[in-house]
């Protein structure tokens, strides 16, 4: 497979993630008292990858999240060259994806983008760390055999919309720098200033479930 179509699925991929994942969240709220809107948007993430793994993983492994592809990068499942290109496809994905939100909802519909947990970038950012720490490594179990193949991506689905049923109510669920970043740039204002959290938090914690991941399956 060129290097040019996996990127193309990347991009294709996050789009999709922003679109009915953070659309989700648009469109129904997140309203703690009742609950609902958190379950429909834990599921609509998780449904996303789900269909996503099925469609465009054999062409680019589904990434769609610069913390899975950091971890793969350090699993030496995939080349320095062609993480830069799945970072920026995913990136632009999440832009564009973002912009259609702007379109459908308008430009001050708040497009699903992450907040800080009561108002603390340090407790935002270890919450992030954690959250993506056990999606990546559910990722990295699942991957790991060649017969998981035909259940990885719902498992890989439910994990994300697992880790979203505690994360919405504390700093939205990010896991995903590119899904944070694209909805933040049209957001503006405070979801702009506490990007950083967003970008850092899920990175950390994908390189760190890849270090750990791969400690606990080496063999002696």
């Amino acid at each position: 497979m060129s290097a040019f179509k996996k990127y193309i699925a990347e991009f294709i991929g996050t789009l999709v993630l922003v679109v009915f994942g953070c659309g989700t969240a648009v469109a129904v709220g997140c309203d703690a008292e009742f609950g609902g809107g958190y379950v429909l948007t834990a599921l609509a993430f998780g449904l996303v990858i789900v269909a996503m793994a099925y469609s465009i993983g054999n062409i680019s492994g589904c990434h769609i999240n610069p913390a899975v592809s950091i971890a793969m990068l350090i699993s030496k499942k995939l080349s320095a060259k062609d993480f830069v290109g799945y970072v920026i496809a995913q990136c632009l994905g999440a832009i564009v994806g973002a912009a259609i939100l702007g379109g459908i909802f308008g430009f001050d519909c708040g497009f699903g983008a992450n907040g800080l947990y009561q108002g603390k970038a340090g407790a935002s950012l270890l919450i992030e760390i954690i959250l993506t720490f056990v999606f990546v490594i559910a990722i990295m179990g699942v991957t790991s055999k060649v017969e998981n193949g035909a259940v990885a991506g719902l498992v890989i689905g439910l994990s994300l919309t697992l880790v979203h049923i505690l994360g919405i109510a504390l700093t939205g669920t990010s896991v995903n720098p590119a899904r944070s970043l694209g909805p933040a740039l049209f957001a503006g204002g405070a979801a702009l200033s506490s990007l950083w959290v967003f970008i850092v938090g899920p990175l950390i914690g994908g390189a760190l479930a890849a270090v750990v991941y791969n400690a606990l399956a080496k063999e002696k």
